[in-house]
């Protein structure tokens, strides 16, 4: 468990910096659309921030990765990559979105969802 907390981490870090610095850029990259409207750049700041906290939950919580305040953090985090998985999924095939990260980012949730529920398992 502490290395998927670990990568789970750097990962949520750096989609964290990403939309909190640049999140025009970076939802094109995954939907092939920039946002344009405040209230969407203000929406994607948001979810940025929470992202932060989700990285930081996971870097603090790595070097106790068996209590049980873990596992529930593996549990919220599964609950996010099947839900990121569905919506950006959803948002190629039913949508017709189509950036440059979107399928290499589906796949990246998929194997995280995965890893959780390996973890959740044998732990």
């Amino acid at each position: 468990m502490k290395t998927l907390l670990t990568v789970s981490a750097v990962m949520e870090l750096g989609i964290s910096g990403a939309l909190l610095c640049c999140p025009s850029a970076t939802v094109a990259f995954l939907v092939g659309a920039p946002l344009a409207a405040p209230a969407a750049l203000t929406v994607a700041r948001v979810g940025g921030g929470g992202f932060l906290a989700l990285g930081v939950a996971c870097w603090l919580a790595r070097t106790d990765a068996q209590s049980p305040a873990a596992k529930g953090l593996i549990v919220a985090m599964l609950l996010y990559n099947v839900i990121a998985v569905a919506v950006l999924a959803y948002a190629g095939i039913g949508i017709g979105l189509h950036g440059v990260g979107l399928w290499p980012v589906v796949v990246l949730h998929a194997v995280m969802t995965v890893w959780c529920v390996a973890c959740l398992r044998c732990g």
